[in-house]
């Protein structure tokens, strides 16, 4: 009976199986195995896994793809990469400055600014947004998706949509009473996402500070999620709802955004060890 080592870390609740790709052995399918284990009932329980391997360029440290409970691929996560960052801290397999990650959606760099036992912080440098809706993407002859009213589940919504390693669909909200987790799953589904998206809606408190619930593609409802914070950093930057500085608060913590002039996006948040284990496959 073959076992599978890992390591369990979670960003603000946002909690990820780490699996190095080495010790996955015949496992052909990452897919079904990532249904088995995410089960939170008859599996280990988590958001995702991050399978990590070690590279041989020079450009990266390490190569991350996120696995989503659903069977799907994520091209990126925040959390789920920070996770694997701390991982690879905390079981010594990298001390540099900066940690380099190969993901699907490009290199991107993780700075440790601070440790406590098993609690990592990180600053993530993860890229440039895009806007026009092929890189989205997004079935639309408009350059841009700023506002773009959508009807979702027998509603009419104004959507800013963009892509921030992911797909995001940012709606602005007033407050939080209505039923967003069945508008953020008909959102993820719907017709003009072609590889669907994340669903998150944004209620902004001041021009510095905005709370958010998630509906994550592929994951369903999360506390936390980096990639959708700063998404919606940047989409409330772009139709002039706050700075390009911004505390992002979701249920499960805070995470800093910044959309700095140079176009490069960083987040800044935790990642906290949970567990380690091995998980047997029939």
């Amino acid at each position: 009976m073959t076992e599978i080592p890992f390591s369990k870390f979670h960003g603000f609740g946002n909690d990820y199986i780490v699996i190095d790709s080495s010790d996955i052995g015949e496992v052909a399918d990452v897919g079904a195995l990532a249904i088995k284990m995410c089960d939170r009932h008859l599996g280990v329980g988590s958001d995702g896994i991050a399978l990590i391997e070690k590279t041989e360029k020079a450009e990266s440290h390490w190569s991350c793809r996120i696995i989503n409970p659903d069977g799907s691929e994520g091209s990126f996560s925040g959390n789920g990469t920070r996770c694997a960052a701390a991982h690879l801290i905390y079981f010594n397999h990298f001390r540099g400055e900066v940690l380099r990650l190969a993901t699907l959606s490009g290199i991107k760099g993780y700075s440790l600014i601070e440790r406590d036992g098993r609690t990592f912080w990180f600053l993530a440098e993860i890229g440039r947004p895009h806007f026009a809706p092929e890189k989205i993407p997004f079935k639309s002859s408009k350059e841009t998706v700023f506002e773009e009213e959508l009807s979702i589940a027998g509603r009419e919504f104004k959507v800013t949509a963009l892509n921030v390693g992911n797909p995001a669909a940012v709606i602005f909200v007033d407050d939080f009473q209505f039923d967003w987790r069945t508008v953020g799953r008909a959102l993820e589904t719907h017709e003009a996402f072609p590889e669907r998206t994340n669903a998150v809606f944004a209620k902004v408190v001041d021009r510095e500070n905005i709370e958010i619930r998630i509906w994550e593609r592929g994951a369903s409802e999360t506390s936390s999620s980096g990639t959708c914070s700063i998404a919606v950093a940047v989409a409330a930057a772009v139709t002039e709802r706050s700075d390009r500085k911004v505390s992002v608060h979701a249920v499960g913590g805070t995470t800093e955004c910044v959309w700095r002039e140079d176009d490069e996006m960083t987040i800044t948040g935790r990642a906290d060890f949970i567990c380690r284990g091995s998980y047997q496959l029939p």
